[in-house]
């Protein structure tokens, strides 16, 4: 038998839980039952608020004295997150779905966030139409809208509650055999300036046996790809779109943390790291950008996207932070740059073409990456040239060849 995981405050919202548990038990599902609240719950929970709270180092009379929703919140939020993947561990459920509002959704989202990807995670949330970056995080957490508030039983919210725990429901029933053969996994980055480039040495690395995961260097793409190095997933890494350190450094939309380039590193798996789309910073319509770079060059990509050519003086920052997180590397790392131009449109007779700029880039580059750490290749064409993607790919699967050995 399945089980799911049901997580909610049982205090306030018992009767609520106690609806989805019934369905969840007529469709043959067992239900592991746990208490976020502080108070004493609406009916016996399997997992106690003491219990989580505990996971937390805290006594659960003590925080119910201070009466701060907040602290509370705090936490409940970490000892669940402490205690959930723990619960998974040891078998006691199978998938896990929660309601709420602000507080119950970033209650329960952390422990989701802390769930191997594919476990089923669902949360009906009142903020679920909005910005759910800080909820689902690089997690696989579907967020479902609660269209109205969590609070009773009426016909709207039934049905959204009922949805819910189907989907939970069939994610737990229902299996397939037609999954792709087992091969070696890669992580590549992109952009759509990239594309050419990325493209080509991802069909040359599938021909030769490896399955390639491209991700958007959005910020949430650079970041879904470092927790999937970190949690053990990828064995090398394709890193030709570093364009997310451009928005970090200078204040973009699109940036992925200071983090960033780190986790192949720290995993000491093979990489190949390019400077893609470092010429440039993202912003969203031409009213967006702030005044204080009137003076830059602009591009505008489409109606909500504002691309931002970055100056030489950027480009030395950039090129130092980008060598300070490659000279984490131990082993099997190579810098690869293309001395032709970086994207689409930093090539001659293109919009961001800027020799002077790269040329900062290349020569910062140069005189900071540490060669006993890093492989440093130059080739003389743009990064979407087809013998750029080729030598790329063909540089991986050697440095990855080396570390099966």
């Amino acid at each position: 038998m399945k089980t799911i995981a049901i997580a909610g405050t049982f205090d306030t919202k018992g009767e609520e839980y106690l609806y989805i548990k019934r369905i969840a038990e007529e469709l043959g599902l067992g239900t592991l039952m746990i208490h976020t609240g502080v108070f004493e719950p609406s009916f016996a929970p399997d997992v106690s608020g003491r219990e989580v709270a505990s996971a937390a180092g805290m006594d659960i009379e003590e925080l119910a004295a201070r009466k701060d929703r907040a602290l509370a919140t705090e936490v409940l939020s970490k000892g669940l997150e402490k205690l959930v993947p723990r619960l998974y561990k040891e078998g006691k459920f199978d998938g896990i779905i929660s309601f709420g509002g602000t507080g119950g959704t970033s209650l329960v989202a952390p422990a989701m966030r802390a769930l191997p990807i594919g476990v089923p995670k669902v949360l009906v949330s009142t903020v679920a139409s909005g910005n759910t970056a800080p909820y689902v995080g690089t997690s696989d957490i579907i967020m479902i809208p609660s269209v109205v508030d969590v609070a009773g039983l009426n016909s709207i919210s039934t049905r959204i509650f009922t949805n819910a725990i189907f989907a939970v429901a069939g994610m737990l029933t229902f299996e397939h055999s037609h999954l792709p053969e087992k091969k070696p996994l890669i992580a590549a980055t992109m952009f759509g300036v990239t594309t050419p480039c990325v493209t080509a040495a991802r069909k040359h690395l599938e021909e030769r046996g490896y399955e390639v995961l491209v991700f958007h260097a959005t910020g949430i793409g650079g970041q879904s790809m470092e927790a999937l190095i970190e949690a053990g997933f990828i064995e090398g890494v394709l890193d030709l779109t570093t364009t997310e350190w451009a928005d970090e450094i200078i204040g973009g939309v699109l940036n992925a943390g200071p983090h960033r380039l780190e986790a192949a590193s720290r995993k000491r798996i093979p990489q190949v790291v390019s400077v893609g789309a470092l010429d440039m910073c993202n912003f969203g319509p031409a009213d967006t950008v702030p005044d204080r770079f009137k003076d830059h060059t602009f591009y505008q990509h489409n109606p909500t996207v504002t691309l931002m050519r970055t100056t030489v003086a950027e480009n030395e920052q950039i090129g130092r932070k980008l060598a300070e997180k490659l000279n984490l590397a131990e082993e099997s790392t190579v810098l690869m740059l293309p001395l032709r131009g970086i994207s689409a449109i930093d090539v001659e007779g293109q919009p961001f073409y800027g020799p002077e700029e790269d040329r900062m880039l290349f020569d910062t580059l140069r005189k900071q990456v540490d060669r006993s750490r890093v492989e440093v290749i130059e080739m003389d064409c743009a990064i979407n040239d087809p013998a750029f993607a080729e030598a790329a790919a063909h540089k991986l699967i050697e440095l990855l060849q080396a570390s099966y050995s």
